[in-house]
């Protein structure tokens, strides 16, 4: 999206206007859109050992008036006269997603395409220069609805504690503990935030209601400078290729390429929102039948998290041509018919457990 002109601002504040037909979801709770194995990935990364002390000591070490500061300073705050047509999609957006206050949203001078949600008691949203100039008027409706997920998710906690522990690890070289250390906790949180993506690119699909729009954004962040000369049929055509690699060496390559990454590879993610974009639970949320925050419960079941993630992950490689993950599921699948057995000669009931 290049800088538009004062005329052209008028016909695009417009085209927002002329938007208040898409679906806005009251109430909505973030369990509506979550990926199921980022509830899990959650979920595991609470229960890692010692993991607590460090993020408390990391977010009490920092302020988040601090890095607010840092972007009132150095970056342009949307609003009325600053990016006005930005501003009408960060209000929309929010609105879309019921969320209240509405997060602020500073653009930031980055060649860079991205974003990013940072703060912990004010959320707020940070887009690069990059990314404001690649994407039109409704990619730039599925990026900022992508970081309103993050913000009504709470994923901003853990994504500003990542943000900082990630500025820290360079200095704790002198250390080794302490750099070893910071870096465990960075990968547990990286693998987490991998899937918070599959989430709010949900989030950013609801608010836009145009999974065309979303697949082109994932195009030109895999590479695509014109859309028009990128087939998308052709694209997720490399996605299924990406899935049926035959040999394991290929899916050993595939986790050496990912785990270093916080974002999952641009033809997974959009093969992945594609397939939720047709599903029945996207079509039920659009006519009103969705999760409610009045119906969260104050804290979540491990258990439950754990088993909707295993769930997932089974239905993900029923899918996948990937030989390593036909292995490992086909392992589980006997770990865990074996565990069944032991259980119900020595624990008892298993359904009883489950209940419990």
């Amino acid at each position: 999206m290049t800088l538009p002109t004062r005329g052209t601002v008028e016909a695009m504040s417009e085209e927002i206007e002329r938007s208040s037909s898409r679906v806005r979801f009251p109430g909505i709770s973030p369990r509506a859109y979550e990926h199921p194995a980022d509830r899990g990935a959650l979920a595991v990364l609470r229960a890692v050992p010692g993991i607590g002390p460090v993020l408390q000591a990391v977010a009490g070490a920092f302020t988040e008036r601090g890095e607010r500061l840092l972007y009132v300073a150095s970056a342009i705050r949307v609003g009325p006269r600053q990016y006005p047509v930005i501003d009408g999609l960060r209000k929309e957006a929010a609105a879309a997603l019921d969320l209240d206050p509405v997060p602020e949203v500073f653009i930031e001078r980055n060649p860079d395409p991205q974003a990013a949600t940072l703060g912990i008691d004010r959320p707020f949203i940070v887009l690069t220069t990059g990314l404001v100039e690649l994407l039109d008027t409704e990619g730039l409706r599925f990026a900022i609805g992508h970081e309103m997920g993050h913000v009504l998710s709470g994923h901003a906690l853990y994504r500003t504690i990542l943000f900082r522990l990630m500025q820290l690890q360079n200095s704790l070289g002198w250390m080794p503990a302490g750099y070893w250390a910071v870096r465990a906790v960075i990968a547990a949180l990286t693998e987490w935030y991998r899937k918070t993506e599959l989430s709010c690119d949900r989030a950013g699909l609801l608010v836009g209601q145009d999974p065309a729009a979303a697949l082109r954004v994932h195009v030109a962040m895999a590479g695509g400078m014109d859309v028009s000369q990128v087939d998308t049929a052709e694209f997720l055509k490399q996605a299924k290729e990406y899935e049926q690699v035959e040999d394991v060496r290929d899916s050993v390559l595939k986790l050496a390429n990912t785990w270093r990454r916080t974002h999952p590879m641009a033809v997974v993610r959009a093969a992945e929102l594609q397939r939720w974009a047709a599903g029945e639970e996207y079509r039920e949320i659009l006519t009103g039948t969705y999760a409610r925050r009045e119906d969260d419960r104050p804290t979540s079941s491990f258990t439950e998290d754990l088993k909707n993630a295993a769930r997932s992950y089974k239905d993900s490689a029923a899918r996948s041509e990937d030989p390593l993950v036909k292995v490992l599921n086909e392992v589980g699948d006997v770990l865990v018919g074996a565990a069944d057995k032991v259980r119900s000669r020595f624990g008892g009931n298993g359904a009883k457990d489950d209940a419990e």
